[in-house]
């Protein structure tokens, strides 16, 4: 620790360069307050707990808040207010990546209201914000008064030209072919959020030792700070059932709950049967005269925890689960592609109760959608929604729009799917899965029903991707454990983890992890990804029996789009002076030109528009060659020569002396504006001026002839007949005659020069 300006700075060394935490200056009326910087990237995270006690609160109130502040990144927001409004989906994203490993270290039964807050003060660009953010909660609160069971630490892993690097750099996350973040404890990781392009399982494992190697230096300096600088822990009530009202209720439901269990029911039927047990046994307690010690014993709570530990049971002693499959049984699948008319790809996948319907649209490049955001990241062409409607579920409350969670899982089926979409595909692609039903594994099945989908739209995807939820009930006490394959709702809320792991037949794309306990270990992680990747061959299998491939044409209802790549100075020459060219052309050709930076051009539109709009966008494109012959509609007259438009936005000009093969003393008498011209280009001078003749076409000369008539030479080409026009005006005739016909000729390229 080193004092500077009354704060307390504590430094370490992560990826081979210096990471700093201080405290002791902003935000000191927190809880617990500190500053994160790594390179030039600032984050200051604070954390508070509320003392008063919300009434007829039953759960945890915690909020886990990422504020993106543009000032960060030195930009004015881009709205009509100019100052940040709602959070965007990046903010989101990052709150949720902070909540998930904070959140399990908390003890039960706490209620006060906790907030964690993480602002961004300053951004470097080369940094990246996802492993920061988590340090700097974790370091909030461990310092604070609010009870915690950390530190915590996080890494980022990529992994770049066979290497693998902690906490990569914008520069090479560009060229990295993995993107892990993990966070954990000194003793095992807690969470994981990965992308990868087909990444093998035993890599994957190794990037994770690494993360958890990589973040130890950072939990002994949070560690370090608490010692130092950490507040006393604050006292508060834990809202947990007595161990004798514990007991009551298991003495009554127990028994009742096991013999339901091994039932086999559905969701529905489960559910409406423990609520009549539930029922019986509160009344039964209740009625019941003899007195109950201690604080007013939480029903629920104590009822819940005898159905987590009954059904917990069941799973490690004979390995059977509430609807009666075994460990690695997959739920039922069926599945239906083109299940919607119109659009331009559907597909249904249908787990158990669990189905999901996926829609895609096909877009151009200007429907991408603009980011303004504190991410490197201008704009997406891929983007997946999620939504999880209260039906789907069977139950009815008021529609607010998308939630956290369900922002979570899109993008977590987007990350899935991006790997395999062909980076030269021009169109944008918006998958929307709508969860019509739900008995857990939805943003699983989300990623099967895209990937059919895709194909059903005829999107040609490298592979296809299929998704399965994982799940772990493990005994504390004894090690005892059960990895779960394709998890149900009632697992996923009892288990202690879950696991999510997306990809195609040779690797992971996508892996998302939240533990409930404090670690797991890497021989469990190691099991439950090879028992992933068994699950997840199974369903591929399923999903290409109904589609083996995608369709070999696009929907005749998406948009046909057309390709060109020009050169990129000449982007300016087909946008034109404020747009002017290329709105033109799509007014001419009805039809939307996109323009990329390197140079590509995306033309959609009908297909008769679309490629006369392509063949007139590359004659503007073509560039001049000296010695061909052009022929083009005249569009502007003068007394020296006329202008011949030769490529759209390209002029030449023949000179008078070059418009026949004898002499001319008026332009008219040869062309009028608008006739059709054919002559060759002669020459062409650095700022783009074009000179071109007509006579070089009619007596056939070649460009070094034409150039040396142009200039008035007296070697011009050869003329039929065999004479030299000009060494017949040398040797006599009116001489006054031929020194104005040199004088003309003189005026005409001065006058030539000084108009084009």
């Amino acid at each position: 620790m080193r004092i500077f300006d009354g704060a307390q700075v504590f430094t370490t060394e992560v990826g081979g360069r210096e990471l700093s935490i201080e405290t002791g200056i902003l935000a000191a009326q927190a809880g617990g307050a500190v500053t994160v910087r790594y390179g030039d990237t600032v984050l200051l995270a604070t954390a508070t707990m509320s003392k008063e006690l919300r009434p007829g609160l039953n759960f945890f109130p915690l909020t886990v808040e990422f504020e993106e502040k543009l000032y960060a990144a030195g930009r004015i927001p881009g709205s009509f207010f100019r100052r940040e409004g709602r959070p965007t989906e990046q903010a989101i994203l990052l709150s949720r990546l902070v909540d998930r490993p904070l959140r399990p270290l908390f003890p039960k039964g706490m209620r006060n209201e906790t907030q964690v807050i993480v602002t961004a003060l300053a951004i470097d660009g080369e940094n990246l914000l996802d492993p920061l953010a988590i340090i700097a909660g974790s370091a909030a609160l461990h310092i604070s008064d609010i009870p915690w069971g950390g530190p915590i630490a996080a890494s980022m892993i990529g992994f770049v030209d066979g290497e693998f690097i902690v906490n990569p750099t914008n520069a090479q996350m560009a060229n990295s072919s993995l993107e892990l973040v993990a966070a954990g404890t000194s003793d095992n990781i807690l969470m994981v959020e990965a992308g990868a392009n087909e990444f093998p399982e035993d890599m994957m494992l190794e990037a994770l030792k690494l993360a958890h190697d990589s973040m130890q230096p950072v939990i002994h300096l949070i560690e370090e700070m608490r010692a130092a600088v950490g507040k006393p822990k604050a006292e508060v009530t834990y809202f947990v059932p007595t161990a004798e009202f514990q007991a009551q209720v298991a003495a009554l439901a127990e028994a009742k709950i096991s013999d339901l269990l091994a039932a086999g029911l559905d969701k529905h039927a489960l559910k409406d049967s423990l609520s009549e047990i539930r029922s019986e046994v509160e009344e039964a307690i209740f009625d019941d005269e003899r007195p109950v010690e201690g604080p007013t014993p939480d029903f629920g709570e104590a009822m819940d925890a005898v159905i987590r530990e009954a059904t917990r049971r069941r799973i490690l002693k004979d390995g059977l689960r509430p609807d009666g499959r075994d460990t690695t049984t997959i739920r039922p699948i069926r599945i239906q592609v083109g299940k919607v008319p119109r659009v331009h790809g559907s597909g249904l996948f249908m787990r158990g109760e669990t189905h999901v319907l996926t829609i895609a649209t096909l877009g151009t490049p200007g429907d991408a959608q603009r980011l303004d955001t504190l991410q490197p990241e201008e704009e997406k062409r891929y983007i997946h929604h999620y939504n999880f409607p209260p039906f789907s579920t069977g139950e009815a409350y008021p529609l607010r729009g998308p939630k956290r969670r369900e922002i979570g899982h899109g993008a977590l089926a987007e990350r899935a799917l991006v790997p395999v979409i062909p980076e030269d595909f021009p169109y944008t692609l918006r998958l929307v899965s709508e969860v019509v039903s739900s008995n857990g594994s939805t943003s699983m099945a989300s990623v099967c029903g895209s990937t059919l989908a895709l194909m059903d739209a005829g999107v040609p995807i490298t592979a296809p991707v299929a998704g399965i939820a994982m799940g772990l009930v493990q005994d504390m006490e004894t090690g005892d454990y059960k990895v779960l394959s394709d998890i149900q709702g009632l697992e996923d809320a009892l288990g202690d983890m879950d696991f999510k792991v997306a990809g195609t037949a040779h690797g992971i794309t996508a892996l998302q992890m939240d533990l409930k306990i404090k670690g797991l270990d890497f021989q469990i992680l190691r099991e439950a990804l090879e028992q992933a990747r068994v699950g997840r061959l199974h369903i591929l299998e399923k999903m290409l029996e109904a589609i083996p491939e995608p369709r070999p044409y696009l929907s005749p209802y998406a948009p046909r789009i057309l390709t060109l790549h020009i050169d990129p100075e000449k982007i300016g020459k087909l946008i034109g002076p404020g747009g002017k060219t290329i709105r033109s052309l799509q007014e001419t050709f009805m039809v939307k030109i996109d323009v990329e930076e390197d140079g590509t051009v995306y033309i959609s539109g009908d297909g008769v528009g679309a490629e006369q709009a392509l063949d007139e966008v590359s004659r503007m494109m073509e560039n001049v060659e000296i010695g061909r012959i052009y022929t083009g509609t005249v569009v502007r007259v003068e007394p020296y020569g006329v202008f011949v438009n030769i490529l759209p936005g390209v002029d030449g000009m023949v000179h008078i002396s070059q418009l026949a093969d004898y002499r001319v003393d008026k332009v008219e008498d040869v062309v009028k504006l608008g006739d059709e011209l054919t002559a060759m280009v002669i020459d062409v001078d650095p700022s783009g001026k074009v000179r071109m003749s007509r006579q070089a076409v009619l007596e056939g000369w070649s460009v070094e002839d034409a150039r040396s008539r142009d200039r008035g030479g007296s070697g011009g080409g050869p003329r039929r007949g065999g004479g030299d026009r000009g060494d017949r005006g040398d040797r006599g005739g009116d001489r006054r005659g031929s020194d104005r016909r040199g004088g003309d000729r003189d005026r005409g390229d001065r006058g030539g020069r000084n108009r084009y």
